[in-house]
């Protein structure tokens, strides 16, 4: 079995290398950009799979990958990346890459990939492909407690302390104290004031579409 490994970072194209030949039968080339893989796909004899990063120079995101496919007649290629999101993967695959290899997975897991793809299968680690993103941190949000979240998103339906007090099962006097610090942490001076800075930060958007239009 042939590979091919483009990647600009030595040290983790040399343990790849190390890896892959440790298995005996995995004869290995390497290249440190997207040229040099050309050069070398176009001047050898076919690989079984070429491996190339991501991020390396000259990949210019996607375009990297179908340049290096189209190779004499038609290359197996797969992406790998410790940076790329779900969304360029599914769209390496669609474009009809061998696979996607992050370069989180251990050595062993790295070794079945490469035999996979080389034998004409396409690859994907079921637990990157299906992982829930992270969702986006509000830098607004951070600064105020969950009670103080809560009476903003009151404030920001209109409602009057009473009513917020009500809803949330607490007295009106603390309703008063938790603006007090909220109007100081988000920089407002009043009700009107705090819903408009939560409305620039993304808060409670539908509420305020409806309230403010």
């Amino acid at each position: 079995m042939r590979v091919l490994i483009a990647d600009d970072h030595d040290l983790l194209r040399d343990t790849l290398v190390l890896f892959l030949q440790g298995q005996g039968n995995i004869e290995t080339q390497i290249a440190a950009d997207l040229d040099e893989a050309c050069e070398i796909i176009e001047a050898e004899d076919a690989f079984d799979l070429i491996l190339l990063d991501f991020n390396m120079p000259g990949m210019n995101g996607l375009e990297g990958l179908t340049k290096a496919m189209a190779l004499k007649g038609g290359q197996r290629v797969a992406l790998m990346s410790g940076q790329a999101t779900r969304e360029v993967a599914e769209k390496a695959l669609e474009a009809g890459a061998a696979g996607f290899v992050p370069k989180t997975l251990s050595a062993k897991s790295m070794v079945n990939a490469v035999r996979f793809m080389a034998m004409g299968e396409q690859y994907a680690p079921i637990d990157f492909m299906t992982a829930v993103p992270d969702e986006p941190v509000n830098a607004l949000a951070e600064k105020l407690s969950p009670r103080e979240m809560q009476v903003l998103e009151g404030l920001t339906e209109g409602k009057s302390n009473k009513e917020i007090a009500r809803d949330l099962d607490i007295q009106e006097p603390t309703v008063k104290l938790h603006m007090k610090t909220l109007y100081r942490k988000v920089g407002a001076a009043n009700r009107t004031q705090a819903a408009l800075i939560a409305r620039e930060a993304g808060l409670f958007s539908n509420t305020l579409k409806d309230r403010f239009g």
